[in-house]
Order: C-alpha cells, then structure tokens, then sequence
C-alpha cells in the first residue's frame, strides 16, 4: 500500500458538493492499494499513520505523532497512486487493486486506526472527490508498506 501524507491544519472532502469529511489539525493521507496488497499491509500502513513523528514537540523538532497531539487522520482512497507514467504521457494502472480488493483494504486502514486511538475522517470510495486543505509547514511525506520509498 501507498500513502501520500500530508500535515495538515484542517481539510475537508467534499462529493457534489456534499461534505463527506472534515477535520482539523491532523494528517491527511491519500491512501493506494496495489494488486499485492492483503490485510497485514491495511494493519502496517494504519501502524506507520498513527505512529508518524512529524508534529513539533516543545523544543521545535518533528518528534510527536497524532496520539499525542489529539490530531485525526483523514484517510482518502486514490488508485492513482499506483500508476506508472515511465513509459510515455498516458499512465498504466495495471498494478493498482481492483475495487473489489481495495475497497476493504482502505477501510481495514480506517479501522486499524481507529483501533489505535485516533480520530478518523474517509472520502466516499469510487467518488468523484474534490479536497481541500491548508499544508501545514509544508510537511508531505511518501509511505510504502513494500518500502520501495
């Protein structure tokens, strides 16, 4: 599984208009699954989430994840994640999950999380979502359960 992860100070996740999520100061993750993705990467991708350090402890460096700040996660499906524009203009999705696969994988993400402690906000699966959010620091951080980055 694949996460683009972003610090935020409030996002918002809007389907035709209809708000589907909000939140405040947290981290908001774009969240891809890939065709080898099972359980085990839902539990350790919710794991990485949670215990990320990027929020600024007392002394001003990045050493407190969202538990100790009271933060929420903002989880939002994105196959797109999972393209690969290596070979011309227009992107191969071959190694993205098919719905049927993803779709309880992001929710076991949603779930893991919620089993740690925090607060959690979704999208709405296979919707046409529109995002807002305010970056905070800019801080945007890649994850990958296979840790190929």
């Amino acid at each position: 599984m694949r996460a683009v992860v972003q610090r935020v100070r409030a996002a918002r996740v809007e389907v035709a208009g209809e708000v589907v999520g909000e939140m405040g100061a947290g981290l908001l993750a774009l969240v891809g699954v890939g065709r080898a993705d099972d359980e085990a990467a839902a539990r350790e991708l919710a794991r990485r989430l949670v215990g990320l350090r990027i929020f600024e402890s007392e002394d001003g460096r990045l050493n407190r994840a969202l538990p100790e700040t009271g933060g929420t996660l903002g989880i939002v499906s994105q196959f797109t994640l999972f393209g690969d524009a290596r070979q011309g203009r227009r992107p191969s999705f071959v190694e993205a999950a098919p719905a049927e696969q993803a779709e309880p994988l992001v929710e076991a993400v949603v779930v893991a999380a919620r089993q740690q402690g925090v607060a959690v906000i979704t999208g709405r699966f296979r919707a046409a979502m529109q995002l807002f959010l305010v970056n905070d620091g800019p801080v945007t951080l890649l994850l990958d359960t296979e840790k190929k980055f």
